[in-house]
């Protein structure tokens, strides 16, 4: 379970004070302990981050980070399972914390951070101008995807009924939901050949 501290601390001291060895969160000057992240949330980030990570190198499209790496949004700074920033904005990566939104962030849903997932954080990444955010659900396995629209609101999309889902972000990549729901999952050198990335 997520926990407040009641301390107030601007960015700069979080960051000092929480290195990457500490999964918590900035908000609003409260840092936000999480909890331990199980394995099934682990595999499935190794999994994406291998998979992305290969096909935005391949492509040339920018950088993939996954957790501990910041993402600072105004009043807050999350820490998302993975996040994706595209070449435009490269500029926004600092030393240890992007400054402003990701391109793309993924976000695997455990029990404790259901809410705060599909609740504040969908509301800050929509404000804060994230362009599109990967809600996985292992545990109720579900996908859901949101693309910000010219209007600055998420526009909420599903898989096609294959369990497909074409990423508008990461141009070309096309997620089979079903990979993820799989256990053991699948192993990744089969999905690499699927996608053809080598």
């Amino acid at each position: 379970m997520a926990e407040s501290t009641k301390t107030k601390l601007n960015y700069e001291e979080f960051l000092k004070l929480y290195d990457e060895d500490t999964r918590a969160e900035w908000v609003d000057g409260e840092v936000i302990l999480l909890s331990p992240a199980s394995n099934r949330h682990q595999d499935l980030v190794r999994f994406l981050t291998v998979i992305l990570d290969l096909y935005v190198e391949k492509h040339d499209l920018g950088v993939i980070r996954p957790a501990p790496f910041q993402m600072k949004l105004g009043l807050s700074g999350r820490e998302p399972d993975l996040l994706f920033v595209a070449k435009e904005h490269l500029e926004r990566l600092q030393e240890n914390y992007l400054d402003g939104p990701a391109d793309l962030v993924i976000e695997i849903i455990s029990p404790e951070s259901r809410l705060r997932d599909r609740g504040e954080k969908l509301a800050e990444y929509e404000l804060a101008g994230v362009r599109e955010y990967w809600l996985l659900d292992p545990d109720e396995k579900r996908a859901d995807f949101y693309l910000l629209g010219d209007d600055g609101r998420y526009d909420r999309r599903r898989p096609q009924p294959d369990g497909r889902y074409r990423s508008e972000v990461l141009a070309g990549f096309v997620l089979d939901t079903n990979w993820l729901w799989r256990s053991p999952l699948p192993p990744v050198l089969s999905i690499l050949q699927e996608l053809k990335l080598f």
